[in-house]
């Protein structure tokens, strides 16, 4: 999923304002156990229910946050809301940089 060129912020934006109020309908109109299926998937695990569905996306807005706040953290230098009780600025160096070595490790080079 991702936005092409020809696509504007305000299209993406509306898209995404539709696909909510459309979910939003789905919530309320149906129950929890109202079967489905998701056709990407593979077939012997297509057949799922709302609330199946409703779990994951619970879990994957809460991963794409964690990323969200991942970003914010490299752009501000800043922890969550406990960044004051983590330490000083230099305990907060050491371990962004501890941090950031582990991930180098894993890093894919060209």
């Amino acid at each position: 999923m991702w936005a092409r060129p020809d696509e504007s912020s305000k299209y993406i934006i509306g898209l995404y304002q539709r696909a909510c109020a459309h979910a939003d309908r789905t919530i309320a109109d149906l129950a929890l156990e109202t079967p489905g299926q998701v056709a990407h998937w593979p077939e012997e695990r297509r057949a799922t229910t709302l609330g199946v569905l409703l779990v994951r996306m619970v879990s994957e807005t809460a991963q794409h946050a964690g990323h969200a706040d991942v970003l914010r953290e490299l752009i501000d230098g800043k922890a969550g809301p406990d960044h004051d009780d983590f330490g000083d600025d230099a305990t907060w160096q050491q371990y962004h940089a501890r941090i950031q070595a582990a991930a180098d490790t894993h890093r894919v080079q060209p």
